[in-house]
């Protein structure tokens, strides 16, 4: 019988094919295209960070969910640029057919939930749809507007977007965000000192789609980053939830998730399987934190505080949600391990009993049924390689 952990890593196994699908729009340093999946992290931080613009009664919590799945269909039709001559009505219906495929490998409560909540944000009518929607259409806005060096066609295609494209809608669903974008668009400096701090937090963060770790994505192709990571185990940590051991809340989890390796912008990626002394791991905690310190430094002071509050609670490994989060924080490495035949495993020659010790018992304390599924999938791996 199939059980809802395995229709669960079934579908996050799928999803993870989001990282291969490229945008038009470029990273702020010019260096490559922008994937879909690190696009869909950097849209739940805009709404975190912008949140307080956000019209009364819309729930951030549920705009980041909508937001971190909103693109998954473009696993199987791909991304539209805004400026090229398309068949919308197609791609709609394409889309469709898409997420029913995609949606369907859930059990069918979580099936119908994200089924839901996707409608939701296509149908482009509720105030949480809304406000999402504002957000999708600003981050390619200002990719190309803070950007290093934008190239002149992507210039413009901001322009004729803010003017004559969906972009104009801004001025009633974000005015704040379209006078930014205008004001930029013009080579002028910004007015609005909250919305400028935000604006450079987001910017900052993109930073995180070039800081890569030791697990490559499942094809192989390539080292995965930690921006994509982060939206990847956002979603793992939302829909395993119901196997917590833990009171969690998965909100407070999400956000955990969300943040947590934004320190790596100036820390880098610590390999959890690398060999660090004492006096290493000192300097490492050290440097998150003042990491942590500068980056939700850059926020308006309360909302900072925040940030970094959430992001300490998250470092001490104590509460429910940070017990929960953690342990979710493992998990995906490991899956990522299994697709690519071993993976870092091989790379710094891990055992089993290792595994156990650096990553099972942490899992284990945060979902022990999660644990417990996948030992069993990655048995087979160590003793065929000899790794007991």
């Amino acid at each position: 019988m199939t059980t809802s952990l395995q229709q669960q890593f079934e579908f996050l196994s799928e999803i993870e094919r989001l990282r291969e699908v490229d945008r038009q729009n470029l990273l702020l340093d010019g260096s490559r295209q922008e994937n879909s999946a690190e696009h869909s992290w950097h849209l739940a931080l805009y709404a975190l960070a912008f949140g307080p613009y956000a019209p009364t009664g819309v729930s951030i919590q549920r705009v980041i969910k909508m937001l971190l799945l909103h693109d998954i269909v473009e696993i199987d039709v791909g991304d539209h640029p805004i400026d090229e001559p398309t068949n919308w009505q197609a791609v709609a219906e394409a889309e469709e057919r898409a997420m029913e495929r995609i949606f369907s490998l859930l059990p069918a409560d979580q099936c119908a939930e994200l089924t839901a909540l996707w409608r939701e944000f296509e149908a482009d009518q509720s105030a949480d749809a809304r406000f999402a929607k504002a957000l999708d259409y600003c981050q390619p806005i200002f990719q190309t507007l803070c950007a290093n060096a934008p190239p002149p066609d992507h210039m413009r295609v901001v322009r004729e977007n803010l003017t004559t494209g969906r972009a104009v809608s801004l001025k009633d669903r974000f005015p704040e965000a379209y006078a930014a974008a205008m004001t930029l668009m013009e080579g002028a400096a910004l007015t609005d000192a909250d919305f400028a701090a935000r604006l450079a937090f987001v910017c900052e963060a993109d930073q995180l789609k070039s800081i890569y770790r030791a697990s490559r994505i499942a094809s192989g192709a390539r080292f995965e980053n930690s921006a994509e990571h982060s939206w990847h185990i956002m979603l793992y940590a939302w829909l395993m939830n119901g196997h917590s051991a833990t009171m969690s809340e998965v909100t407070r989890v999400l956000t955990m998730l969300l943040l947590h390796d934004l320190v790596e912008i100036d820390a880098g990626d610590v390999p959890i399987h690398s060999k660090i002394d004492a006096a290493t791991l000192k300097r490492i905690e050290e440097e998150e934190l003042a990491a942590a310190k500068r980056l939700f430094g850059l926020l308006p002071e309360a909302q900072g505080q925040d940030c970094l509050a959430i992001w300490q609670e998250f470092e001490a490994a104590e509460s429910d949600d940070a017990v929960y989060a953690k342990s979710i924080d493992r998990v995906q490495p490991v899956i990522l391990n299994l697709a690519t035949g071993g993976g870092s495993w091989v790379d710094y020659n891990v055992t089993l009993p290792q595994l156990d010790a650096r990553v099972g018992v942490k899992v284990a304390k945060g979902a022990p049924a999660v644990w417990d599924h996948m030992r069993a999938l990655l048995l087979p791996w160590f003793t065929q390689h000899g790794r007991l």
